[in-house]
């Protein structure tokens, strides 16, 4: 089962820093996110989800792939591609997958206009190694998980005594 973790940042820059951290922890097997957003509250009030990877640009690559494919059978490759990519590309646009987005608004229509939060949806880590990695370099506050309640201690203790080194 995936856990849901969502941590307020004092700005955009910073919790897409920490995306890019884990991204290359990622890299690295240390963690393995099913899907990670910024969420920003702008100043004027309007909340913007970053996603961090295009589920359409993924499909359309594999429809191409697919319709190329296909129309090699058919000895039309650029039609089948072309239809192909169409296909992928729709079909991607119209799956939804990882967290909510209307939770991930509500939850931005709670933080303060200027900050931002990074939502991640993390199937598997090492969380000593993760934790050891950010540990004391970005001020956040954690402010949404389905974590259990010891779980949720020893993240929530990492992340205030990073916030109480930095401050």
């Amino acid at each position: 089962m995936s856990k849901l973790i969502a941590v307020a940042y004092p700005d955009v820059p910073t919790a897409q820093t920490v995306l890019g951290r884990l991204a290359d922890m990622q890299k690295r097997e240390i963690v393995k996110l099913d899907d990670a957003v910024v969420v920003e509250r702008r100043d004027d009030g309007k909340v913007k989800l970053h996603q961090s990877n295009s589920l359409v640009g993924v499909s359309a690559a594999g429809g191409a792939l697919w319709g190329g494919l296909i129309g090699l059978l058919f000895f039309a490759p650029l039609l089948g591609m072309a239809v192909g990519a169409a296909a992928g590309a729709a079909g991607g646009a119209m799956t939804d997958i990882g967290v909510d987005d209307t939770f991930m608004k509500d939850l931005g229509r709670d933080l303060a206009p200027g900050t931002a939060a990074l939502v991640v949806l993390v199937r598997s880590m090492t969380e000593d190694k993760v934790l050891e990695e950010l540990h004391g370099q970005y001020q956040g506050k954690l402010i949404s998980t389905n974590l259990s309640t010891e779980e949720e201690a020893r993240l929530r203790e990492h992340i205030d005594a990073a916030a109480g080194a930095a401050g």
